[in-house]
């Protein structure tokens, strides 16, 4: 049992500088922009900033208040759960990996943000004329560093699956 307690110290200090680059990444936006202020980078990609109260875009935004508490309380059982999966299966990298990133997506951006703003503060903003039939002028909704390894967690879970699978026969 020792030694998949040790084990699993590489996993959480990867979500915890995940986690860092996260908040540091928002505390720069917050000090430097005000709500919906933008600044053009490239022709498909701006710097904003936008507030999300709801989940991935923005579902639930509108709901009144409650999500904030749901989402929150939704996060501590993510947490616990990842914890607990990441002490039975350190060993298994691409899956804790991916464990390791989602856990800091959940931290980062449902307890930390929810906690403090009450809102997610997320500053990616890619645009492209394809997506104008999907997304309002193009614009995939905007995200942050949280989004990003909670994306590259499900990735890697959905490879792990795969790779396990392959393995097996």
């Amino acid at each position: 049992m020792a030694k998949s307690k040790a084990s699993m110290w590489p996993w959480l200090a990867l979500a915890a500088g995940i986690v860092l680059l996260d908040q540091l990444t928002k505390w720069l936006i917050i000090g430097h922009y005000r709500l919906g202020d933008s600044t053009y980078v490239t022709s498909f990609f701006n710097v904003v900033r936008v507030h999300n109260s709801g989940a991935a875009f923005s579902f639930l935004a509108n709901a009144g208040g409650w999500q904030r508490w749901f989402f929150i309380g939704l996060s501590v059982a993510v947490v616990i759960f990842v914890l607990w999966m990441l002490r039975s299966h350190a060993n298994q990298k691409l899956f804790s990996f991916a464990l390791a990133c989602i856990l800091a997506g959940a931290i980062g951006n449902n307890l930390i943000d929810r906690v403090v703003h009450g809102y997610v503060v997320d500053f990616l903003d890619f645009h492209w004329r394809f997506l104008a039939g999907i997304f309002p002028g193009g614009h995939f909704p905007a995200f942050n560093v949280a989004d990003m390894a909670i994306t590259a967690g499900a990735l890697a879970l959905i490879l792990d699956e795969i790779l396990r699978v392959r393995k097996s026969k």
